[in-house]
């Protein structure tokens, strides 16, 4: 399979959001491991850090049983709050994530407390896969920080297009200049013409909420470096299509 235009990272990285979110119950160790067995290179989970200091991996930073999202953040009990002994047992810390999923494997961390990045970056460097942490935040400055903490690790900015006051080009050379990698945006914000610009600047194109086979397809071919998608399935046939010849890795 051909792309209309060139990626960085060939082939792209497969990111399971979430671990196999389709197919399991998200962020467990289960759903992680499912996702490298159905043949995802990556996997993408979120951090916070609980109040005894364990960093676990959970999209929401409050839990208790509650049925949607509105009711746990306003009713649930907060993560930073409670003790790791206290949490839900399917809430896998990051380090029982390396112990069971591996080293190796590229794995994309949307950090939600920023007081989860010391524990997340020392369990990285721990288990000797710290090259192979992206680390996603929406503030340029934050990252920035966390640059000169962790030269070894990648990090991700994770935003929309019409968030970018200054426009693409200038966040670009922003990104760069602040040794950012990559830029994250949503699936629907990306064409051929944004990847070649970025990829200018050496600043890698992720892409978030692939969900349909046509939707990683055209990202694919609009050159992107990553993608995110539920559907491990999904974004494993398309991606298989690419073998792994050339560009960087």
């Amino acid at each position: 399979m051909s792309t209309r235009i060139p990626a960085l990272l060939v082939p792209p990285i497969g990111f399971a959001h979430r671990g196999a979110r389709a197919h399991a119950r998200e962020n467990t160790l289960e759903a992680f491991e499912l996702a490298l067995e159905m043949g995802a290179t990556g996997i993408e989970t979120d951090a916070w850090i609980t109040a005894d200091g364990a960093v676990v991996l959970n999209h929401d930073g409050a839990v208790g049983g509650l049925p949607t999202l509105s009711t746990r953040r306003l009713l649930g009990r907060s993560i930073a709050r409670t003790p790791r002994a206290r949490l839900p047992a399917h809430i896998p810390t990051i380090d029982e994530f390396y112990e069971r999923c591996g080293t190796g494997v590229p794995l994309s961390v949307d950090v939600k407390d920023g007081a989860a990045f010391e524990g997340l970056l020392a369990s990285a460097r721990a288990h000797r896969s710290a090259e192979h942490l992206w680390v996603c935040h929406h503030d340029i400055g934050v990252l920035g920080e966390w640059r000169s903490a962790a030269p070894e690790v990648k990090l991700v900015h994770s935003t929309r297009l019409d968030r970018l006051p200054r426009g693409p080009e200038r966040h670009g050379a922003d990104l760069a200049e602040a040794g950012i990698d990559v830029v994250n945006l949503h699936r629907e914000d990306w064409n051929g013409g944004l990847t070649t610009l970025y990829h200018r600047f050496r600043v890698l194109a992720f892409g978030w909420d692939a969900q349909q086979v046509r939707h990683i397809a055209e990202l694919v071919d609009a050159g992107i470096d990553a993608v995110y998608s539920d559907h491990v399935d999904r974004m494993v046939e398309v991606l298989a299509g690419l073998g792994g010849c050339g560009g960087r890795q």
